[in-house]
């Protein structure tokens, strides 16, 4: 043990006290670390050992591979066993509280660690495994919010390929059943060509025949008399008479017929426009519809999106933000910050029902859903107007409406609800709207947005 402490002193250069860093060999036999040596002459001004005094003629001296070899093996297997001071050589057994570092016994003594705090190893690093505890808990619920995320972010991808594919489908079987039309009413348009060449073309066989025919009478006629007319004068005078009297024609001039050609301007004219026209028969307008984006799970939507009704079961939907996740409610697809607008909805016999309005920055997840809602709710019989800052407006409904109108007029702020069949004021909210505001559905039941009848109209020039 002796020997190797020996050896290990032997390691350290007599002025840093650190290892030796690249060690020169000097005439003397002593070495140094060549960066110390240098810094050493340059302060002093002379070149002399550090250790002895002995004078250096040399300005370079050779580097001492074995002891600089020797060096490095010592500080791999130290590196090995447990960690000593670089600076004291010491065992590490304390932790400067002040400078977070692991100190020896000379460091805590040292002017370095002045008027520091120490603890012991142990008690240092338990208290860091409880602090990273503590951290570590809060990684892993953020890990955990991570993952729940992602999974909620692999259902909202899958979701969007179900939509697309409904979607798509969708599309095509309204576009067919405009293709239907359209060819459906391409076959009348052309049945009732043919129909009226039919018509047309025998009234003119008709009058063809009978002009053949008199045309073959006449021929004949003129035939005879020019044949008596060729006879000898007394055959000629015998049947002059007879002559005479077939000359007289009775047969009336033949009248032009009137509008035998096919009335093109009545099968060509504003073609489309007419067939345009035509199609509001199978075309319907609804003001409002249903955003499926934000719908509760407990309700399903039409697919043309006018009407929701309660759902046995819970639908497996995207918890995206903009969807309601407690309560049965659901937003109309378009918001409005201008203008006046209006739709009726059939509520029938619904117990639970909310019509009204919902401001696009309102909370649509927890309970608190009502906090940028203007909106009359039937409940059980009962009716109410709620809006965000003022309390519950009993409201007295003498017949039972099946219609509700809902008004806005966003620049006047009213939003007004009535009886259209009854012709019944309900409730009119007064509020300056700053923002979107989306009307607001919601209901325990069924609830469907009705169609108002679309029209073409031409609108003359002045």
């Amino acid at each position: 043990m002796a020997s190797k402490a020996f050896l290990e002193e032997d390691l350290f250069c007599p002025v840093c006290y650190n290892i030796y860093k690249d060690p020169v060999l000097l005439t003397c036999t002593h070495s140094i670390c060549n960066t110390c040596l240098q810094k050493f002459w340059e302060t002093k001004g002379s070149r002399e050992c550090l250790v002895c005094r002995t004078s250096c003629s040399k300005e370079e001296y050779p580097l001492n591979l074995v002891l600089k070899n020797l060096c490095e093996t010592f500080q791999q297997e130290r590196s090995q066993r447990e960690p000593f001071c670089s600076l004291h050589h010491s065992e590490l057994k304390l932790f400067c509280e002040d400078d977070k570092q692991l100190v020896c016994l000379e460091c805590r003594d040292s002017k370095l660690h002045k008027n520091h705090n120490f603890s012991p190893i142990s008690e240092a690093a338990l208290e860091r495994q409880e602090e990273l505890k503590i951290k570590l808990q809060h990684l892993q619920k953020k890990l955990n919010h991570f993952k729940q995320v992602k999974t909620t972010s692999d259902g909202t991808a899958q979701h969007i390929k179900v939509q697309t594919q409904h979607t798509e489908r969708q599309i095509k079987e309204e576009f067919e059943k405009l293709h239907q039309f359209l060819q459906d009413e391409e076959a009348a348009r052309l049945a009732a060509l043919r129909e009226e060449e039919e018509q047309k073309s025998q009234l003119m066989k008709k009058k063809i025949e009978k002009m053949s025919s008199e045309i073959s009478s006449l021929s004949d006629t003129i035939r005879a008399i020019e044949e008596e007319m060729g006879a000898d004068d007394i055959t000629f005078l015998q049947v002059g008479p007879i002559t005479v009297e077939r000359a007289q024609c009775t047969l009336q001039d033949p009248e032009r017929v009137s509008g035998p050609l096919i009335n093109v301007a009545k099968h060509l004219g504003n073609l489309k426009f007419r067939v345009w026209e035509k199609m509001q028969e199978i075309v319907k307008y609804t003001p409002v519809t249903l955003d499926p984006n934000t719908v509760n799970p407990r309700l399903i939507l039409s697919e043309d999106l006018t009407s929701v009704r309660l759902s046995v079961e819970r639908q497996q939907l995207p918890d995206n933000p903009e969807r309601f996740d407690v309560h049965a409610c659901v937003l109309g697809s378009e918001g409005f910050n201008s203008g006046t607008h209006c739709c009726d909805v059939e509520v029938g016999y619904s117990d639970i029902w909310f019509l009204g309005l919902m401001t696009e920055s309102s909370q649509r997840k927890g309970e608190s859903v009502s906090s940028g809602v203007w909106c009359v709710v039937h409940t059980n019989g009962a009716y109410a107007a709620e809006s965000p800052s003022l309390p519950d407006i009993p409201l007295t409904v003498k017949q039972t409406p099946q219609r509700i109108r809902v008004q806005l007029d966003w620049d006047r702020g009213k939003l007004s609800l009535s009886d259209p069949d009854n012709n019944t004021h309900l409730h009119t909210f007064t509020h300056t709207f700053t923002e979107r505001v989306f009307p607001f559905f919601a209901t325990i039941s069924s609830l469907r947005i009705l169609p108002v009848k679309a029209a073409v109209t031409v609108e003359q020039l002045s």
